[in-house]
């Protein structure tokens, strides 16, 4: 007989950024939740880089408050610098960024956690998932506790099976020295699900106190402070911020490196794990871009009341000795004291391909994983994940379908997408460039985009749905004003043109035509424009962007347009890929792996031509009027 210890409706296993977000998630929709974390210590913890944000990444934050979750509102309360990243581009690649306080993130959410209604929070280490008739039914911790639940989320990060190196160390243990999960991998493998091999790293922290300021570029944050959440103003957050500082390697730091790589585990063959492209170590930067002569490095506080600071840029699994060695080779750290050395980590993480876009396992119902148990790297990315993840298995405890963010509609979109369509063989992260309709999916509007989902899923209050519907509305109403204000050839509208550098007017033309020049703001016309309201800066941000770039915009949409037309397009559950005549071997394969949903995801799947497609769609066709003629 088994002994049940609690039943809840919703698992979370870990308490990482995903696990947070999912928990919260599905608490706040009024599940009843427990989060297994293997110690209370590390909710929420930021075992690498010390902020959040950061270019796609930022977008990713505001989409993830837009549709109710907390790690926009945890980083506005705890941050110690900001900036709005890629200014001087177009407003698709605007990404904002802000360096945290790691302590003081870590306990706020913790406390956001434990003041959550139906949300318990356990220190307890799980080893086991029970499944019967493919479906969930509970999890089991190392001491033998039974917990039977209605569904499970798998949110491990990079505890499962990890282990920590620095050169010829190994250490069997998770990121900062914390235990790891060694018995999970095994249990999830009895069920069906496949594992594989990443790794990442981190760089060594130095004392602040050791480093010599001004000998580098010091890098301050915004004067105007974007928050991260739309339920904050600047007002709301403002505070003193703090510089991080830049500096460089150069050809001594590179040579120590090249005598040293034989100790390095990445290139003694000891590591066997996939480490991310977009995020290598040091030594991989040296060997991969041999013809650069320097790297940057940025140094970046880890909080308010330390002297720890983060070696952003110098990742690094090599011996410590070789570690400071280098670190003192570089302008303004040639006296560095070393507090915490760079380590690589190795750890288990599923095939995402397993997923379905709800993230739920296609062979287990109520089973759902997320961040960067899916392969991805990144808070952002777990945290994104862990939030869809914990919507859904609320839905799904409440029997009703899961809420899809498709890539026509968030960053969130393309990263579920990327993953469970097309999968990764390295530790994935979030690009601009993997969003077709980026123009779209700005992180200035996130909220225009999704928080209609995340007010249907419970998880935003009517006050601030309320205040959203005024707010685009707002935006609409003064969109058709200036559709409707012209201005003529005036003295003082042509002066306003002649110091703007703008082409004077010949005739009378509407503000709207007039304001999509890119030299002029909103405003310029503020004395000329007598029927002018009063509105907030991010409703004219708003409105200045959709006019200005009206025609990429209007394209982008004819293009999502065709994308829903073929998303729209669904894969019966019952199709059998090889009595579809004309498929290509390696279609049939991945089709049959895959298993999408519509003809939109089958052309997104690597090893599918556009010619698969077209066979497909003559399939679907031929089975519909063999279907309407038996009617």
């Amino acid at each position: 007989m088994t002994y049940i210890a609690d039943q809840v409706d919703v698992a979370v296993i870990g308490g990482g950024h995903a696990g947070c977000e999912a928990a919260l998630a599905a608490a706040r929709m009024g599940k009843k939740t427990a989060l297994f974390t293997m110690s209370l210590d590390s909710i929420a913890m930021m075992p690498c880089n010390p902020n959040v944000g950061g270019t796609s990444k930022g977008h990713l934050v505001r989409e993830i408050d837009a549709l109710g979750g907390e790690m926009g509102k945890n980083i506005d309360r705890t941050y110690i610098q900001s900036r709005m990243l890629n200014t001087a581009k177009g407003p698709a690649v605007h990404s904002l960024r802000a360096q945290a306080d790691k302590l003081k993130y870590t306990s706020t959410m913790k406390r956001i956690l434990e003041k959550t209604e139906n949300l318990s929070i356990k220190q307890q280490e799980i080893v086991n998932i029970l499944v019967e008739d493919n479906k969930v039914t509970g999890v089991v911790t190392n001491r033998g506790a039974v917990y039977g639940c209605k569904a499970a989320i798998l949110a491990g990060g990079t505890y499962i099976r990890s282990r920590c190196l620095t050169g010829d160390s190994i250490e069997y243990t998770g990121p900062n020295g914390l235990k790891s999960s060694n018995e999970l991998s095994e249990a999830l493998k009895k069920l069906g699900i496949e594992l594989r091999r990443f790794k990442t790293g981190t760089p060594a922290r130095v004392d602040a106190r050791t480093v010599d300021f001004d000998q580098m570029e010091p890098q301050h944050g915004d004067e105007i402070i974007v928050p991260f959440s739309f339920e904050h103003t600047e007002e709301d957050i403002k505070r003193e911020q703090f510089p991080c500082y830049l500096t460089y390697t150069n050809e001594k730091t590179h040579q120590i490196i090249r005598d040293n790589l034989h100790r390095s585990p990445l290139y003694a063959g000891v590591i066997e794990g996939t480490g991310p492209r977009y995020c290598p170590s040091i030594e991989d930067k040296v060997v991969r871009f041999a013809d650069k002569e320097r790297h940057q490095i940025f140094l970046e506080p880890e909080g308010e009341n330390t002297t720890e600071m983060y070696v952003q840029g110098m990742s690094s699994s090599l011996p410590e000795e070789v570690q400071l060695a280098m670190l003192r080779s570089i302008k303004g750290l040639e006296n560095v004291d070393v507090m915490r050395t760079g380590y690589a980590i190795e750890y288990d993480c599923i095939d995402p391909l397993q997923l379905k876009h709800s993230l739920e396992f296609k062979i287990i119902e109520g089973f759902f994983s997320a961040g960067q148990m899916n392969g991805s790297s990144g808070y952002e990315e777990a945290a994104a994940q862990g939030l869809v993840a914990g919507i859904n298995a609320a839905l799904k405890v409440s029997g009703k379908e899961p809420i899809i963010i498709d890539r026509s509609e968030g960053y969130i979109g393309v990263l579920i997408d990327d993953l469970v369509t097309k999968g990764t063989k390295e530790p994935y992260r979030m690009m601009t460039s993997r969003a077709e309709y980026r123009l779209l999916l700005r992180q200035d509007n996130a909220d225009l985009r999704l928080t209609e989902k995340g007010y249907a899923a419970g998880l935003i209050s009517e006050e601030r749905y309320q205040k959203f519907i005024e707010k685009r509305q707002s935006i609409d109403a003064e969109l058709n004003r200036l559709k409707n204000v012209y201005v003529g050839t005036s003295e003082k509208v042509q002066q306003i043109l002649e110091v703007k550098n703008s082409t004077l007017l010949r005739s009378g033309i509407a503000l709207s035509e007039l304001l999509k020049r890119p030299e002029l703001e909103y405003e310029d016309f503020e004395e000329v424009d007598e029927t002018r309201p009063d509105l907030s800066n991010d409703i004219i941000h708003q409105v200045m962007i959709e006019l200005k770039y009206e025609g990429y915009i209007s394209r982008q949409l004819k293009q999502v347009e065709q994308f829903k037309k073929l998303e729209r397009k669904l894969l019966p559950e019952d199709i059998d890929y090889d009595d579809v005549y004309s498929l290509r071997l390696e279609a049939k394969q991945k089709l049959k792996q895959i298993k999408p949903i519509s003809i939109g995801q089958a052309s997104r799947i690597s090893g599918v031509s556009p010619a698969d497609i077209s066979v497909l769609l003559v399939y679907l066709e031929q089975r519909r009027r063999t279907k309407k003629e038996e009617e």
